[in-house]
C-alpha cells in the first residue's frame, strides 16, 4: 500500500481534527475508521459547546480547525450560556442536527487535499528496530507510516451494559476494537486502564406530551462559533431549521422509587462494571443513590435533528435494564405514553493513563505515537477535538523533522487540559470547566483568535488567507484600543468611560461612544466594540493576571532534563518523589502542578537544578 506520513486511527471528533491539522501542514494522511457512515458521530448529546467547551470550540477555530464551522452549518439551536455572569465565563453552545454534522464533517474530509479515508480496523503495529513504522489491519493490509495518531474513543476493548446483560461494542451499533487494545499492552508495553461512561434513552417525539413541559427556546443567532468571514468557510449544507426549542422537566418521587426498587439490576451497583465513571455526568441511578437530599432532578428533552423524530433525554443516562427504563419513563411529566427508540446503556472501555504521554500528546516511550480523546482519559466531543488538533499537528511536525509544540495553560483552555492530563492522576474521565483555568479572565471565548491565531500561523496550521483576515481584525482592534486610551470623552478617556459604564445606562451611552470610534457597521465592527468594552471592564484584573502569567513563565522556562534523577534531592518527601518519578514533568512549573508536590519541594528542585547547571558551566 501507499506510504503515509501520518495514519490516524479512528474518525470521531479527535480523529477528524487530527487528520485536518496534519494535512494543513502538508502531510499525506490516512484516516482509518470502522464505518465511513459514522464519521464524526455524535454518540451521546447532539450538541457542541457549553461551559468551557464553547471556549475550546472557539480555540479550535482560531487554530484553523473544523468543529466550529461544521457545528454552525448543523446548528438547530444556538445559545450563549452564562450571560447573567461576566463575559469571562460566557460559553457558546449549539444544539446540532447530528446527521447534518456527521455529513458535513465527512464531506470536508473527502474534499481536503492529502487526506485518504479507509474503512477498516487496525489490529496492531509494524515494528522495526524497536520503532513503530506502520499499522496492520484485520484484512491483512500493512500500512507504512511515519507517525500514528490513536483516537479510538470508547471502542478500545469496549463493553456495552444493558442491566446485567453485556457484550462487546464500541457504542450502540459499532464494534469494539479488542485486538488493538491487546497490541498496546503486549506489543508496545503500555499500561492500560479502564473507564466507564453512558448515554440516555432516545424518545420518539410523536409519543411525547409537550404541553406540560417548560419551553427553552433558541436565542436569535447573533453569535457564531467561527471567527472567519463566510467567504473563507467551505460550502456546507445547512440544517433546515435554526430555531428548534428544547424542553425542561423534573424527575419525580416515583422515578426515584423505581430506581431504588431495581438498583440490584444495575451493573454499577452489582459489581459487574469495574471502570470508573465521570463524576460530573453521573448516571440517573447515581443521582438517586448518591444525592438523596435532591429528590427531583432537572432533565432536558433535546431534538436530535431537524429531520428526525427522536429526542435525547439529557440527564437521564442509565445502565438499568430496558424494562426498568420503561418504568422510569412512565413517571416523568409528559412521558407517560412515551416510546423509547434507543435504550440507554453504559459502556466500559480501555484507555492509556496519560502519565505516559507528553503535553504534546506524544507517547513518552514511542516517539512517533500520539493519542487524543477518550484514549487519554477525557470525556466530551470538544476536549477530544482539541486534543486531536494538537496530536495531528505534532505527528506531522515530527515526520517533517520538527519538534512538537503546544499552547500553554496561560494561552488556552486546550493548554489547561494538556497540562492537567500530564500532571494529574486520571482515575475518572476528565472534563474541562472554567474553574480549572487560573487565568480565565484572559481565556475568554470571544478573544480566542487574538490569543492563538498568531501561534497557529507560526506553526503552519492556519492558512494564509485566514491569517490575513485575522491580522486586519487585530490591527483595527489595536488602533481603536489606542484611540480609546488616548482620546478624552469629557473628563475621562473613552477607555475609562467604557470601564465605568453602569448596567442601567450602558444602552443609552453606547451609540454616542460607538459614533466617536467610527467603527464599520458590520460583524467586524461589532466584534471590535465588544472586545474594547470587555478589555476596559476587566482592565485592572487583566493586569493582575499578566503578573501571575509572568511568574508562571519563569517556572516554565526552567527545564527539568528527561532523565533527571530525583534520588539525590535531599528533603523531598517520599510521596513527592514517587509522583515526580512517575509523571516526569518537563519544567519546574509543570512539577508544581502535580498533586502532592508542595512549594517547598519546588524550592528544593530549583536549588538542585541550579547546582547541576553550575557544575556544567564550570
Amino acid at each position: 500500500m501507499k506510504y503515509y506520513d501520518v495514519a490516524v486511527v479512528g474518525a470521531g471528533h479527535a480523529g477528524c481534527e487530527a487528520a485536518f491539522a496534519a494535512a494543513r501542514l502538508g502531510a499525506e494522511v490516512l484516516l482509518i475508521t470502522f464505518n465511513m457512515d459514522h464519521i464524526a458521530q455524535m454518540s451521546c448529546n447532539p450538541a457542541i459547546g457549553g461551559i468551557a467547551k464553547g471556549q475550546v470550540v472557539r480555540e479550535i477555530d482560531a487554530l484553523g480547525g473544523a468543529m466550529g464551522i461544521v457545528s454552525e452549518a448543523a446548528a438547530i439551536q444556538f445559545r450563549m450560556l452564562n450571560r447573567t455572569k461576566g463575559p469571562a465565563v460566557w460559553s457558546p453552545r449549539a444544539q446540532c442536527d447530528k446527521a447534518a454534522y456527521r455529513g458535513g464533517m465527512k464531506f470536508l474530509l473527502e474534499k481536503t487535499p492529502n487526506i485518504d479515508i479507509l474503512q477498516s480496523e487496525v489490529t496492531g503495529f509494524v515494528m522495526e528496530n524497536d520503532s513503530i513504522c506502520g499499522v496492520v489491519t484485520h484484512l491483512g493490509d500493512t500500512i507504512r507510516t511515519g507517525a500514528v495518531v490513536l483516537t479510538t474513543g470508547t471502542s478500545l476493548n469496549g463493553t456495552l451494559h444493558y442491566g446485567l446483560s453485556h457484550f462487546p461494542g464500541g457504542r450502540a451499533g459499532d464494534q469494539a476494537s479488542c485486538e488493538l487494545s491487546a497490541a498496546l499492552s503486549e506489543q508496545l508495553g503500555l499500561t492500560i486502564g479502564r473507564l466507564k461512561t453512558g448515554t440516555p434513552p432516545r424518545i420518539l417525539a410523536k409519543t411525547i406530551d409537550f404541553d406540560g413541559l417548560e419551553l427553552q427556546p433558541s436565542e436569535p443567532q447573533l453569535e457564531e462559533f467561527s471567527f472567519w468571514s463566510h467567504s473563507l468557510r467551505p460550502s456546507l449544507v445547512n440544517a433546515v431549521r435554526r430555531d428548534l426549542p428544547c424542553y425542561m422537566l423534573h424527575s419525580t418521587d416515583e422515578t426515584a422509587e423505581v430506581v431504588r426498587a431495581n438498583i440490584h439490576q444495575s451493573p454499577m451497583y452489582s459489581g459487574v462494571i469495574k471502570g470508573i465513571g465521570t463524576r460530573y455526568c453521573p448516571s440517573f441511578e447515581d443521582k438517586v443513590i448518591r444525592f438523596p437530599q435532591h429528590p427531583h432532578h432537572l432533565l432536558f428533552l433535546e431534538p436530535e435533528g431537524a429531520e428526525t423524530g427522536e429526542y435525547y433525554l439529557n440527564g437521564f443516562s442509565s445502565s438499568l435494564p430496558p424494562a426498568v427504563q420503561k418504568l422510569m419513563l412512565r413517571t416523568l411529566p409528559g412521558l407517560k405514553n412515551a416510546v423509547i427508540s434507543r435504550y440507554a446503556y453504559a459502556i466500559e472501555y480501555d484507555f492509556i493513563p496519560p502519565h505516559q504521554t507528553e503535553r504534546s500528546l506524544r507517547n513518552k516511550r514511542w516517539k512517533n505515537l500520539f493519542t487524543a480523546g477518550q484514549i487519554n482519559g477525557t470525556s466530551g466531543y470538544e476536549e477530544a477535538a482539541g486534543q486531536g488538533l494538537i496530536a495531528g499537528m505534532n505527528a506531522a511536525r515530527i515526520v517533517a523533522g520538527k519538534e512538537p509544540v503546544f499552547p500553554g495553560r496561560d494561552q488556552s483552555y486546550i493548554g489547561v487540559m494538556l497540562d492537567d492530563l500530564s500532571t494529574k492522576e486520571i482515575v475518572e474521565p476528565y472534563r474541562l470547566f472554567t474553574s480549572r483555568a487560573e487565568y480565565r479572565l484572559t481565556l475568554r471565548q470571544e478573544n480566542a483568535d487574538l490569543r492563538l491565531s498568531e501561534l497557529a500561523h507560526q506553526w503552519g496550521i492556519l492558512p494564509d488567507e485566514k491569517y490575513a483576515e485575522f491580522k486586519a481584525y487585530k490591527t483595527l482592534f489595536e488602533e481603536k484600543l489606542n484611540f480609546c486610551k488616548q482620546t478624552k470623552s469629557g473628563r475621562n478617556t473613552i477607555f475609562a468611560t467604557l470601564r465605568d459604564l453602569q448596567p442601567d445606562t450602558i444602552m443609552q451611552q453606547i451609540p454616542e461612544i460607538a459614533a466617536k470610534l467610527e467603527l464599520p457597521d458590520n460583524r467586524t465592527g461589532r466584534r471590535v466594540f465588544q472586545e474594547l468594552l470587555i478589555s476596559a471592564k476587566y482592565d485592572g484584573y487583566l493586569q493582575r493576571e499578566e503578573v501571575e502569567i509572568a511568574r508562571l513563565k519563569k517556572l516554565e522556562e526552567t527545564v527539568i532534563p528527561e532523565d533527571f534523577d530525583y534520588s539525590p534531592v535531599r528533603g523531598l518527601c517520599n510521596e513527592s518523589r514517587q509522583k515526580l518519578e512517575k509523571i516526569r514533568p518537563a519544567t519546574l512549573g509543570q512539577a508544581g502542578r502535580i498533586d502532592g508536590v508542595t512549594p517547598a519541594d519546588i524550592g528544593l528542585l530549583q536549588v538542585h537544578l541550579k547546582k547541576i547547571r553550575g557544575k556544567a558551566d564550570a
